[in-house]
């Protein structure tokens, strides 16, 4: 165990990742040159055949993305991270750098819109399939899809939008087992919530864009796990598809990351409230939250999670009309796509976030016409939960 490994949340949000620099500056300093002066002929040469850490190009490496990626890693309890330019290159980046053509995936079904495009439209044209599942039956529902082409078990919980739980412990069971790498998405519990290294898996990818940065002011993702696996990924995303983190928005997400433990503490425990507000409304037909009691799975994220996170859906009784007019009618919480910002956000996922997914797999997924997701930010409790009442038609 490293010395980061006992420390707590909120110091690693701060000083994960800092290091010396020739000015005793406290904050990264922000390294903005594509390129880095090269030596002598035989430094040049050996930079470019990796036997020294010589910065060449900004593709390849670069120090602040650098910091940021420490301080992701130390997050996470991961050996190392490798951040690219969106959440989405992550999941691409962690997926093609396991895949070849020939293999297949098994996938829950309930996840973002865009991770499913890129595993039902994307991957088949490079011979890659997948079989969605629905991951809140657990390990048993990734047994029966798999495949002796099997290559990935990729997991995303809580799952977006229907905050769908997987027992990551069991699929990582099930991974050893047959000798697979698990895949995770833990944009939604961030590591405050839930560290999915620590329960087995090989790979965890986030949005950055969302909690992490926490500020909707930068866009970027990052994949966390072994230094072999990340080194692995960091050649076909960054270095061959070019899918590079600038490095303005490493230093305005890492500057973000400062104050992750006490937006999400806050932003967590204001979401609790208002589950709890929206379970006993009655224009509300359904509410989805790990932390309800009546969450199917509920007791897997309270041995999982160690928070149940910031964002609740739910669904009205009067369909996409009721919906439209909840989204018209809120005036402090703001009516956009993204999560985890400083403001709370409200979107309707079958007509947004989701709309690219056949209507088949959407109902699959839970997703009807009448969800609303809510990302909860810092706000006042009692100001949001006043602008929801006023919204809701009873």
């Amino acid at each position: 165990m490293s010395a980061s490994d006992k420390l707590g949340r909120s110091t690693l949000s701060v000083h994960a990742g800092e290091r010396p620099n020739e000015i005793d500056a406290l904050d990264a300093p922000l390294i903005l040159s594509n390129s880095f002066a090269l030596g002598t002929a035989l430094e040049a040469e050996q930079a470019f055949l990796g036997e020294s850490s010589a910065y060449v190009y900004g593709r390849w490496r670069n120090p602040t993305v650098e910091q940021l990626e420490a301080k992701l890693a130390s997050l996470e309890g991961a050996e190392a991270a490798c951040a690219t330019a969106s959440g989405m290159a992550a999941v691409s980046g962690a997926l093609l750098a396991e895949l070849r053509a020939g293999d297949h995936v098994v996938a829950p079904v309930a996840c973002y819109g865009e991770t499913a495009r890129l595993l039902r439209e994307r991957l088949p044209t490079l011979s890659i399939e997948t079989t969605f599942v629905n991951a809140s039956e657990g390990a048993q529902a990734y047994r029966r899809a798999l495949r002796p082409q099997t290559r990935v078990l990729y997991v995303e919980t809580p799952a977006n939008p229907v905050l769908a739980v997987t027992d990551v412990a069991a699929v990582v069971a099930l991974a050893r087992e047959v000798g697979l790498p698990v895949i995770a998405d833990n944009t939604f519990a961030t590591p405050y919530c839930q560290r999915p290294i620590s329960m087995g898996v090989d790979v965890v990818v986030h949005s950055m864009t969302k909690a992490l940065g926490g500020h909707g002011d930068a866009i970027g993702g990052v994949a966390c796990g072994s230094a072999e696996r990340i080194t692995r990924m960091r050649e076909v995303v960054v270095k061959s598809f070019g899918g590079v983190l600038a490095p303005f928005n490493a230093f305005l997400i890492a500057r973000g990351m400062s104050t992750l433990a006490l937006r999400q503490a806050q932003a967590c425990a204001t979401a609790a409230r208002i589950a709890a507000f929206l379970e006993s409304h009655a224009g509300v037909d359904r509410v989805f939250y790990p932390g309800l009691p009546g969450h199917p799975g509920h007791e897997i994220a309270a041995r999982q999670m160690s928070a149940f996170g910031s964002l609740v859906a739910f669904e009205l009784r009067g369909g996409i009309e009721a919906a439209r007019q909840v989204l018209d009618r809120v005036r402090l919480i703001t009516h956009a796509v993204s999560l985890g910002d400083v403001r709370s956000l409200i979107t309707h996922p079958a007509t947004t976030t989701a709309a690219s997914m056949p209507p088949e797999q959407r109902r699959l997924a839970g997703i009807g016409d009448g969800l609303v997701r809510l990302s909860v930010g810092i706000e006042d409790c009692d100001d949001l939960l006043a602008d929801l009442d006023s919204a809701l038609v009873p």
